[in-house]
């Protein structure tokens, strides 16, 4: 595949500088248009031999646009922060927002390609790395980002004889060092590893550009072309209707108002009665006061225990906390952090997104979260409102919350392989149970203010809301990852099922 690009194509220096302001103006008012509409980002991602001209071009891209709107990241070795977290931590962190440009340099191809290349991983676990790379590009492509990729290509002999003169300008010889040397050496193997990466990742919608890097002003006018043709031809195009898809992702409650007629019935799908998971449940579980208090000491003793020892280990914890309204979540949650030390865990209360969340990818503000080696993080709801609250007041279209599923599945599965302990509770109550909380909040002058008219109405869609846990519980109670439903009519019952959850858990990771 390489082969087109051995022909060490140029471009005349008249031609260029006849042809190079006016696509330097095409490329700004590009630019410009994609910023005031804000519709999507530009994702460019820049991979290639050494010295086939990939920094350059991203020097050359930060002159001829408005910096101020650009994002120029380049991935060196991962920090300690870094390592503490899931490979794709800091790379989702680095996405630009809708409007602007981002460049990458040493992006999530360069791990793979080198860890390959020196025989560190197998084929089939590089190519496991390859999937998720391509899991993690699609995810963004479904949400509307728009991504380039350029494989800057040298011939053998224009390789060296771009290597010697960076070597032999005072100026430069410091980007030639014996790394470059040794890479040149083992090219062939660099070859047959950059095959399969664009083999496997090349996509209709994060495509692979293969450009010739000999000639600087050839590679700058391909590229250059390159990104200003997307732009334009994205922006030409109609955009998807998204309705008020980015409005909420907390509850109904986060949307700050009701729901538009024409969203009202998106997402139902009424249970088929007798044959959903929640009513399967028994509800009559109960346990007593003396017998909760007894339990409760016991248990967070436990957990105190197995959470100091997971620290000294490493071993994070994530605990995600969804249910219905009134169900008890602040209450189980109160019960965790009381056994835990509080310099050592965090909750994190999930309501409406902000602009700057709004103008990211819907988990991008999750992956922000992830704690560090050792801690704990609590999420007080969490990206389940795609599949939940999103689903059924149409805040997220049919598309949208379908392939959420997936994406939630990819998430989870990531954090589980980094080693993250992730527990993840459903609370349920009937609804007679939570007309009686609702009923008793009302009277309560402490509790009152818990209490809105969103929680009232979201008690009207009773049935729409069931249909939506049940397909989450089918969908994403995986085998890294699966849901544990608790049956919270008696909140005694629920607390102590939450905390044995947990330290069963860790227990089990600390075998």
């Amino acid at each position: 595949m390489f082969e087109a690009a051995e022909l060490g194509s140029t471009l005349p220096k008249a031609l260029y500088r006849a042809r190079a302001p006016r696509l330097r103006t095409d490329l700004l008012d590009a630019q410009r248009r994609l910023r005031d509409e804000a519709r999507f980002p530009v994702i460019i991602v820049f991979a290639g031999v050494d010295g086939a001209g990939k920094s350059e071009t991203v020097h050359l891209l930060n002159e001829w646009m408005d910096p101020r709107w650009l994002v120029t990241t380049a991935f060196g070795e991962p920090s300690d922060e870094e390592l503490e977290r899931p490979e794709f931590w800091r790379y989702w962190r680095a996405l630009p927002p809708r409007g602007r440009v981002g460049f990458y340099l040493s992006s999530w191809y360069s791990g793979p390609l080198l860890d390959r290349v020196y025989r560190r991983i197998k084929p089939a676990e590089f190519d496991d790395r390859l999937n998720r790379i391509a899991q993690f590009e699609h995810a963004l492509a479904e949400d509307g980002a728009l991504i380039l990729k350029f494989w800057m290509h040298l011939s053998r002999g224009a390789h060296r004889k771009r290597l010697k003169k960076l070597e032999n300008d005072p100026l430069t010889r410091w980007r030639v060092n014996k790394l470059q040397w040794r890479h040149w050496q083992m090219r062939n193997k660099f070859i047959v590893a950059a095959e399969r990466i664009i083999e496997r990742t090349s996509t209709g919608r994060a495509p692979w550009t293969i450009v010739e890097g000999l000639d600087p002003r050839y590679r700058t006018m391909t590229i250059v072309t390159a990104i200003r043709d997307a732009i334009r031809d994205r922006l030409s195009a109609a955009p998807p209707p998204r309705e008020e898809s980015e409005s909420s992702s907390a509850g109904a409650r986060a949307s700050g108002g009701g729901v538009s007629a024409s969203t009202k019935k998106r997402g139902q799908r009424r249970p088929a009665k007798g044959r959903t998971i929640l009513e399967h449940l028994d509800m009559s579980q109960k346990i007593g006061k003396d017998a909760f208090e007894k339990q409760l000491e016991e248990r967070q003793g436990r957990l105190n225990r197995l959470h100091r020892k997971s620290a000294t280990k490493g071993i994070t914890t994530i605990l995600v906390f969804e249910g219905w309204d009134a169900a008890g979540k602040g209450g189980a949650i109160r019960r965790v952090t009381g056994a835990l030390d509080a310099r050592a865990s965090r909750v994190v209360p999930i309501a409406a997104p902000t602009d700057e969340e709004r103008a990211h990818h819907y988990l991008w503000r999750f992956w922000r979260h992830l704690p560090r080696q050792g801690l704990v993080t609590i999420f007080d709801r969490s990206w389940y409102g795609r599949v939940l609250v999103e689903r059924v007041e149409g805040f997220a279209t049919p598309a949208e919350w379908q392939r959420a599923f997936r994406e939630i599945n990819a998430f989870e599965e990531q954090l589980v392989d980094h080693g993250i302990v992730l527990v993840k509770y459903w609370l349920h109550v009937t609804p007679e149970e939570q007309l009686r909380r609702f009923k008793d909040r009302e009277r309560s002058s402490f509790k009152s203010w818990k209490l809105t008219d969103e929680d009232w109405r979201n008690r009207g869609r009773w049935n729409d809301y069931a249909a939506a846990v049940n397909e989450m519980v089918e969908r994403t109670s995986t085998y890294f990852a699966p849901w544990t439903i608790v049956e919270a009519n008696d909140k005694y019952f629920a607390r102590i099922k939450v905390l044995d959850t947990v330290c069963n858990r860790l227990t089990k990771a600390l075998k």
